[in-house]
């Protein structure tokens, strides 16, 4: 399975950023292509270590059986619902928030496993560096085939 910490799975998923317009319109779902991005970044600041969403209950009671969908090899379901904190409801600027998820996105791959949050994700619980990898990488590749690219 393809992780984010391979520059190869990275700098694929960056070009695929660069394929996005302003223009550009989604298979499915709510978001335009700005608040994708901006979603997506705000899903890596998760990752990151940079934001703390807090366990939802739901995720405490069912997240640790449904967090294999993250890290195998099965696409993710169209519309699944997101965490409340990252759900992107108002306009943003579509070249800043591609520039800002492509910047987080290197960085994230250039830190390393060792930098990856310890913090429990908000739905799944704690994840191993490994696990975010591939997550980070499975999000992105999901809302970007979103928007056919």
């Amino acid at each position: 399975m393809k992780n984010i910490f391979n520059p190869t799975h990275t700098a694929e998923i960056l070009q695929r950023i660069d394929k996005l317009s302003p223009n550009s319109q989604p298979e499915w779902g709510k978001m335009d292509v700005a608040q994708m991005l901006a979603h997506c970044s705000a899903f890596q600041d998760i990752a990151m270590g940079n934001a703390f969403p807090t366990r939802s209950w739901l995720g405490v009671i069912v997240g640790g059986f449904a967090k294999p969908m993250i890290y195998n090899e099965k696409t993710l379901p169209h519309n699944m619902s997101t965490i409340p904190t990252i759900l992107i409801a108002d306009a943003r600027e579509f070249a800043t928030e591609k520039e800002k998820l492509k910047q987080k996105i290197t960085t994230f791959q250039q830190n390393g496993p060792e930098k990856c949050t310890t913090h429990p994700h908000p739905f799944f619980g704690k994840l191993t560096p490994e696990q975010w990898g591939k997550g980070i990488y499975k999000h992105l590749d999901h809302h970007l085939k979103q928007f056919k690219v």
